[in-house]
């Protein structure tokens, strides 16, 4: 597999690798005093992600390794990068960090939402966001320096689409949401009474970039997109659709 390199806003790296199962799975490297990982990648594509990395940083420098949820494509390559990094730490919301208390090699370091992590010029903003992507102990991070959201699993979209875009990323997102309703991977954002909140409250940061982990990362006016986001999850995973996944108890 090869891992192709793109700069997608100012120290921020865009590492891709595309899947024969027909996607991109992107990981995001900020390069500063203090390197930060967003998310490992899958364990078997590691070899790829790593050659990526030490082509921008000495992999041992790593220091943070951030992850919205507990996923093999968020964390599962996650002890490879405590065994090259020996400083490294991963940074998740405190119920991701007590679900790694047996998987990973090292304590993971738990940030409450709004809590912010500074790496030296930049300042990582983490707000915690259950089940938005999906999982209850999903969180994303905010470059708060750089405007620069960390969106995980949102606005997915398959295929190996260029590295970035200031075109639509909706209308894909769109077109592989409705598809995926009939699929076994139907249920995999559940809509909740907090849903619609949560993305009103990512678009109210304003980013300049969404650093997308399927598919093309995005420039412009990211609040316009969140916001045509949340109109079309609503659409169609909404309560009143039929057959909505139903708000977890």
């Amino acid at each position: 597999m090869q891992t192709t390199i793109t700069e997608i806003a100012p120290d921020w790296f865009r590492l891709s690798t595309f899947s024969p199962a027909g996607i991109q799975f992107n990981e995001f490297l900020l390069r500063d005093t203090q390197p930060f990982l967003m998310h490992t990648g899958l364990r078997k594509m590691f070899p790829a992600t790593l050659e990526a990395v030490a082509s921008l940083i000495d992999p041992k420098d790593l220091r943070w390794i951030g992850f919205s949820h507990f996923e093999p494509d968020e964390c599962g390559a996650l002890n490879q990068w405590l065994q090259v990094a020996p400083r490294a730490q991963a940074v998740c919301s405190t119920i991701g960090a007590r679900m790694l208390g047996d998987f990973a090699d090292r304590p993971a370091r738990a940030l409450n939402d709004d809590e912010v992590l500074n790496t030296g010029t930049h300042r990582m903003r983490f707000l915690s966001t259950p089940y938005v992507p999906h999982c209850w102990d999903a969180g994303l991070f905010f470059d708060a320096t750089q405007q620069t959201l960390m969106c995980s699993d949102l606005f997915f979209h398959p295929g190996n689409p260029q590295p970035v875009t200031e075109g639509d990323v909706v209308a894909p997102a769109k077109a592989a949401l409705l598809a995926s309703i009939a699929s076994p991977t139907g249920s995999g954002m559940p809509y909740t009474p907090q849903t619609d909140g949560t993305l009103r409250r990512l678009a109210a940061l304003k980013p300049h970039t969404l650093a997308i982990m399927h598919g093309s990362s995005f420039r412009g006016d990211g609040a316009r997109a969140i916001l045509d986001l949340a109109r079309v999850a609503g659409e169609a995973l909404g309560a009143g659709r039929t057959g909505a996944t139903p708000a977890p108890h």
